[in-house]
């Protein structure tokens, strides 16, 4: 049992490593995409301080901090989309499907509504916004999805998750039609998916969710594998379900709604991520978390990536990208759930 344990933690820390290898092989590829191309030996002396004055003004003050903003909201979904998917013992569980994403775009029309400006000091209150729309997503949908006997009904979470996604995004659309001109366009963008955070101030102001959460919920992560073996089990092991389900929610919506609040509605990836980390390294959450989020993070890089040059000078939502994989492999898992 001991050298078994130790063989999964060694994948677990190979599989990591070798995911961090292709997430920075992405991020070079990021940085050199746009108008402008720079050649990795341009990038390297740029990063080092010893590039030239239009060279560190396209690489530090456009592409690095937009590329760090994808970095954290990836790793912030994928670790959601394990949360979600633990808690509910539910493979087809997401934030973007459960109605949270919908919940942080309401929270969001609520602060452009108050604030005309999305940049300086007020982006720090972005993520706020978002958590608390998120927050009430998630409570309506696990009061109507919840059971006594049963817990949470996979099903029932999803067709619930389901209609607060749509009453939500009828109240954000009859929002945004009071908006003006310039913040109505921004608020599609966002909906569609479509990465805006771009300056360090959005860096700064999601930096804190992902690490402080992401840290949090790691430390907990044994938690998260009581809830495989069900609420009695769980409960007969001394830990308290109810009270251990809903820490992890909010850790889960923290994690989501600020990293959509500087990416825009991005759905599907806190599905994929999780379903492709519990494959490679199984169900232990204190190995499955790290590769998820690794896993989270090269998803939304490659797709604001690809979204970013395949039709220059035109650019896709990255939410686009994602969505043209995630709709099929949503199918997919479902049909093996039904099987």
């Amino acid at each position: 049992m001991h050298q078994i344990e130790k063989d999964r933690k060694n994948r677990a820390l190979f599989l990591c490593a070798a995911g961090t290898l292709v997430a920075l092989l992405i991020i070079m590829i990021s940085l050199n995409t746009g108008s402008t191309r720079l050649t990795p030996l341009e990038i390297l002396r740029t990063l080092m301080g010893f590039g030239s004055y239009a060279d560190q003004l396209i690489l530090l003050e456009y592409r690095l901090p937009r590329i760090l903003v994808t970095v954290l909201a990836g790793a912030g979904l994928g670790l959601a989309g394990a949360v979600f998917q633990g808690v509910s013992r539910n493979a087809l569980a997401d934030p973007g499907i459960l109605g949270i994403h919908a919940g942080a775009a309401l929270g969001l029309i609520v602060f452009v509504s108050f604030f005309r400006t999305m940049d300086g000091p007020a982006a720090l209150l972005i993520p706020i916004f978002t958590f608390f729309g998120g927050a009430a997503a998630a409570f309506i949908v696990i009061l109507f999805s919840l059971d006594r006997r049963r817990g949470l009904l996979p099903i029932r979470l999803l067709l619930v998750g389901i209609a607060v996604a749509a009453g939500m995004s009828a109240v954000t659309l009859l929002l945004s039609l009071k908006l003006d001109e310039e913040t109505y366009t921004f608020a599609a963008r966002w909906l569609a998916g479509s990465v805006w955070g771009r300056d360090w101030i959005h860096v700064l102001s999601l930096l804190p969710w992902i690490v402080i959460l992401g840290g949090v919920l790691y430390g907990r992560s044994r938690t998260l594998d009581l809830f495989s073996l069900g609420d009695d089990l769980a409960a007969s092991v001394g830990s308290s379900v109810t009270r251990n389900r809903l820490v992890m929610l909010l850790l889960a919506v923290g994690l989501s709604c600020a990293s959509v609040s500087m990416t825009g509605s991005i759905g599907f990836i806190g599905l994929i991520a999780p379903n492709i980390a519990k494959r490679l390294v199984g169900p232990a959450h204190r190995y499955m978390l790290p590769l998820s989020a690794c896993i989270g993070t090269i998803i939304l890089v490659a797709a604001d990536t690809i979204g970013r040059s395949i039709f220059l000078p035109n650019m896709i939502p990255a939410g686009v990208v994602v969505a043209a994989v995630g709709g099929p492999y949503f199918l997919y898992q479902l049909m093996r759930v039904k099987n």
